[in-house]
């Protein structure tokens, strides 16, 4: 897993550890020195520590005119033993939605296991989004991390679907997924 890094190709563009609105502005990072991992495996030092035992990130892309910020992760997202979604609610979504962020891309090709509990969290989350006519986009999820989402009704505040979840977003610019996305679920929407 210490081979896995975060997607890299639009870092010439934007960095959240040189944005002084990221909840990671000033971190710097150890090429070499591999210190985060989930289980015993090391994870790649560009992976950002959120308060997860199991899961990290990276904030590849925030447009703050637009109101949307795109997410990778990494690792086993486990909300019945860490608590995970509190984490990454508290610790950077409370954070990003009062610099104005309420729309999230979320991307799991990582996710390698996800473990359901409550969603009041995911509730709270939606909420806050909807109020700014905001929404919360999963994609390139794992089947099984997909229908483990849907099974605990996850999709009621997420956006899961197969369309989605089969985009290829590596091949797109930012704003050209954002636009992709927005106008999909705004389509949906009149359906």
């Amino acid at each position: 897993m210490h081979t896995i890094e975060p997607y890299f190709k639009w870092r010439d563009y934007y960095t959240a550890e040189s944005d002084e609105r990221s909840p990671f502005f000033g971190r710097s990072y150890d090429e070499f020195g591999f210190t985060n991992a989930i289980y015993d495996y090391l994870i790649h030092p560009q992976w950002d520590d959120f308060g997860s035992q199991t899961l990290y990130m990276k904030i590849l892309w925030i447009d703050y005119s637009k109101k949307y910020a795109i997410i990778e992760f990494i690792g086993e997202w486990n909300d019945v033993l860490y608590n995970d979604i509190m984490n990454l609610k508290r610790n950077i979504v409370d954070h990003l939605n009062k610099e104005g962020i309420f729309k999230y891309i979320l991307i799991g090709d990582n996710v390698l296991n996800f473990h359901a509990d409550d969603d009041s969290y995911y509730q709270e989350w939606n909420e806050d989004v909807a109020e700014e006519n905001g929404w919360i986009v999963c994609l390139n999820l794992l089947e099984h991390v997909m229908e483990e989402m849907i099974e605990y009704h996850l999709d009621y505040y997420l956006k899961i679907d197969d369309e989605l979840n089969n985009l290829d977003w590596r091949v797109m610019k930012p704003d050209y997924l954002f636009a992709i996305i927005d106008k999909y679920l705004e389509i949906k929407s009149i359906e």
